[in-house]
């Protein structure tokens, strides 16, 4: 049916509906004088969504914090904690200031037979200790350092019966020892994360700083003898390595801060190890 809407009529509706060029959806496609409207959303949205994916990528693309050595495994961490409490003269990373007799260089020490003998019957009570709780494991993660190649008990036992031979009299376990192979089995027991502080500590400060101890004082008190306790089956520097390979491994387990509760019993290690280093000057 032809429409009887006048031509002007029908122009004069056209020029009340609005329609502006926004690109917008909503109630701008509906003539302005109808009663419904909507909600403009659709600018928003997006813009929203953009933000929060600019939000997002900033904070992924935020530098993680770095802890010293962490590029190159958590032995490499272990180390420079370590390092740090060593003086100058004993490690150029050394910040600690010399207070104990045993902390001055080597050279200026005044070594006894007997107190060497203190200290060497310590040292093997502590490796005994630690070897028998990686043997045991009660942790699993202890099993992997088993058989290293690094283990001491065995050469510190040849060594006593050398002295044995020699005529002196074997002293008991002192105090330092017995101490520190208590703290050792309860820690344990209970503490993964700081009991593989000190067996890393034990071990690797002994192939180190511990070889050179044991060189200078065989030149002062037992006329250079080489002791089985500073010899190793095989290349040390591997032995060393594959330990350290292992550590790294474990660690990778670890939370940040099961790894920094590692770092902080360092400081406890060194006190221990201290009060038996120093036997060898009483």
């Amino acid at each position: 049916m032809v429409s009887l809407t006048p031509i002007s009529q029908s122009q004069s509706l056209f020029n009340k509906t609005q329609f502006l060029a926004n690109p917008n959806l909503g109630s701008d496609f509906l003539p302005k004088k109808f009663p419904v409207s909507f909600p403009k959303m659709t600018t928003r949205f997006p813009m929203k969504k953009a933000a929060a994916g600019v939000v997002s990528a900033t904070t992924a693309e935020m530098p993680k914090k770095r802890y010293p050595g962490e590029a190159k495994g958590f032995v490499e961490e272990m180390r420079f904690v370590a390092m740090k409490l060593h003086t100058r003269d004993q490690a150029k990373e050394g910040e600690k200031e010399v207070k104990e007799p045993q902390e001055r260089p080597v050279a200026k020490w005044d070594p006894t037979l007997d107190g060497y003998l203190r200290f060497l019957v310590d040292s093997k009570l502590v490796y005994d200790t630690l070897e028998g709780i990686v043997d045991k494991a009660p942790f699993p993660s202890y099993a992997e350092f088993r058989d290293t190649g690094l283990e001491r008990s065995e050469k510190l036992a040849k060594d006593l019966e050398w002295f044995k031979e020699q005529g002196h009299a074997i002293p008991e376990p002192s105090a330092p020892g017995v101490t520190y192979a208590e703290y050792l089995k309860e820690l344990s027991e209970k503490d993964p994360q700081a009991f593989l502080c000190h067996f890393y500590n034990i071990y690797f400060a002994h192939s180190a700083g511990g070889r050179m101890i044991g060189k200078k004082v065989a030149e002062m008190i037992l006329d250079k003898k080489d002791l089985e306790f500073y010899k190793w089956d095989g290349e040390l520097s591997q032995l060393l390595q594959n330990v350290r390979e292992k550590l790294n491994k474990v660690a990778e387990s670890w939370t940040r801060e099961e790894k920094n509760h590692c770092l902080e019993e360092t400081e406890k290690s060194f006190k221990h190890s201290g009060e038996i280093l120093r036997l060898i000057l009483s």
